[in-house]
């Protein structure tokens, strides 16, 4: 008997919109970031602010920086770590890091030093560039310990002039001692080109550490051939969109900026539109300022952008794809955002694993709903790839049939950096355990119920939090939810949202938890409700259900 997996039903709804295949034209990021350079050298590459870097500069630019790491000793499958926000010297880094031969590490620039000390100690870095901030903060203390060798900062006053007081009001420049400046090595070493280096697809191009949400970080081992086919397939989505470029909303640091952002844009020889980090007003008029053909982002951001008060349908009148991934996206959310705004957001589903997207919705389509739990499908394996639900036994479900998530294709990493036994557990024959819970419908839409770590058990009824967090978002007081389990005497665990209100709206928690007795079963309602003024993320906008868990234990 064919497995329903094998059978691949969501080819079916492919409707010839889409290719079932693709086949990536290049082997390396690199010779995919030379095609574009050749083929549009002065188009613009990267925007920020007032600021315009073309394909060209790019390209002199990153060989004045890796050139400069050559000679600081930096080599082939050396590490070199970049501790930066959403600023152009993150691209120059990432391809002079891969022009040297090295491998490039993104380090959440929110991380302090017990983060930073754990990825240092695991990757062992030899070079870091860093912001002057981030390098006076933290990364300075830490490097010397770490084993770094080769010093590199930057400024985000840098490669622009406007200086928005919303986001730089207190930034000023900081040179360090011992560190050269990013810029000027940069420049210093116009026209030289340092020696070319043999990489093949299977040489790592990214170790990109997962975000800890659920335990401590891994690094996952991203091959040049797992980004190249990724970025490929985002520039099959938006190469038939208008002429507008790639908007920045996700962090560069995160596997989704990495490769739906910059990879994205490197493959379509599109403008990728950055901002130096989130902030609502300033994301509101950089729109309107480079009029985006495509963005992608956490739903939390998108939560953000709604609530802020000066936003209309016209900030977002030149995007022609609206992606959310990183986080969970409430049907709710895609339905405001659709009568407000005039813009479906498509959902998409991947990891640090998969290289970012492993499901998405494409664009001639729109993603169901399920009747039962009210979860919105994150869509239908993307090309090349095959979406399994398994049991703990790794045999396949029936369709309909909860089960873990298990993917295979071609930008499913190879490995976990240097931990042969997480490895083994987590990607057996090619194929991703992602400790997430999901099911997949006749059509081949495939939906994510939750992590299996953060199933509450109520006396004895499993309870999904995704499920009762759907119900809350279709509150309109509500403007975002995280629910988890708690001990409770009676039932063993019982069920809590935290909640914070929109702006300007008002709830108490008794009105909530009617709410969700109206339209849950006995034992999924939240016995309680905590109203926060902010929810706690990571820098990518995924909510901390794991730290609020353990703050509610801890208070018991």
């Amino acid at each position: 008997m064919v497995s329903p997996y094998d059978a691949r039903p969501w080819l079916e709804l492919y409707g010839g919109e889409i290719p079932e295949t693709i086949e990536p034209r290049f082997d390396t990021v690199l010779d995919l970031f030379a095609a574009a350079r050749r083929e549009h050298p002065d188009r613009v590459a990267v925007t920020y602010f007032d600021g315009r870097v073309t394909f060209r500069e790019l390209d002199e630019l990153s060989d004045g920086l890796a050139q400069h790491f050559v000679e600081q000793g930096v080599g082939r499958g050396d590490r070199v770590a970049l501790y930066l926000q959403n600023v152009p010297q993150f691209a120059i880094a990432l391809l002079a890091a891969w022009k040297a031969g090295a491998i490039a590490v993104p380090l959440n620039p929110m991380y302090r030093s017990r983060e930073l000390t754990r990825i240092l100690a695991d990757a062992r870095p030899t070079a870091v560039v860093s912001s002057e901030q981030g390098w006076h903060d933290v990364l300075g203390e830490l490097a010397g310990s770490a084993g770094v060798r080769v010093a590199v900062t930057t400024s985000e006053l840098d490669l622009q002039t406007r200086h928005d007081p919303r986001l730089f009001a207190r930034t000023e420049r900081r040179p360090a001692a011992g560190c050269a400046d990013l810029l000027a090595v940069a420049r210093a070493n116009a026209g030289q080109r340092p020696p070319a280096v043999e990489l093949s697809s299977s040489d790592i191009a990214l170790l990109v550490y997962t975000s800890g949400t659920s335990g401590v970080p891994k690094g996952a081992t991203n091959t040049h051939g797992n980004v190249v086919f990724n970025s490929e397939g985002m520039a099959v989505r938006i190469r038939e969109s208008g002429g507008g470029g790639i908007f920045g909303l996700a962090p560069l640091f995160h596997i989704t900026g990495l490769v739906c952002q910059l990879g994205g844009a490197l493959a379509a020889g599109r403008q990728l539109d950055l901002v130096y980090r989130f902030e609502p007003g300033v994301v509101l008029d950089a729109l309107v300022e480079h009029r985006p053909c495509y963005m992608v982002g956490p739903s939390t951001a998108y939560m953000a952008l709604m609530n802020h008060p000066d936003v209309t349908a016209d900030h977002f009148s030149s995007l022609e794809l609206v992606y959310s991934g990183g986080a969970p996206l409430p049907a709710a959310v895609v339905e405001t955002f659709r009568a407000r705004f005039g813009h479906y957001i498509r959902n998409g589903y991947g990891l640090t694993e998969t290289t970012a997207t492993a499901t998405s919705v494409p664009a001639h389509l729109e993603a169901p709903v399920d009747e039962a739990s009210g979860t919105l499908s994150v869509g239908l394996p993307t090309y090349n790839t095959v979406v399994r639900i398994v049991d703990d036994e790794g045999a396949d479900l029936p369709v309909g049939e909860v089960g873990e998530i298990v993917i295979e294709g071609p930008m499913v990493v190879p490995s976990y950096w240097e931990k042969p036994a997480e490895t083994a557990a987590g990607i057996r024959d090619g194929r991703l355990h992602t400790g997430d819970v999901g099911f997949m419908d006749a059509q081949g839409w495939f939906y994510v119920v939750d992590r299996k770590k953060d199933m509450i058990n109520a006396s004895g009824f499993k309870v999904w939090p995704r499920e009762v967090e759907d119900v809350l978002y279709g509150h309109p007081a509500v403007r975002e939810v995280a629910v988890v389990g708690v001990p409770d005497a009676y039932r063993g665990e019982t069920v809590k949202a935290y909640v914070s209100l929109s702006r300007g709206a008002s709830a108490e928690p008794e009105e909530l938890i009617a709410h969700c007795k109206q339209q849950l079963a006995a034992y999924k309602y939240p016995r309680s409700v905590e109203i926060l003024d902010e929810l706690p993320k990571t820098a990518t906008g995924k909510i901390l259900r794991r730290q609020l868990r353990d703050t509610a234990r801890a208070a018991e």
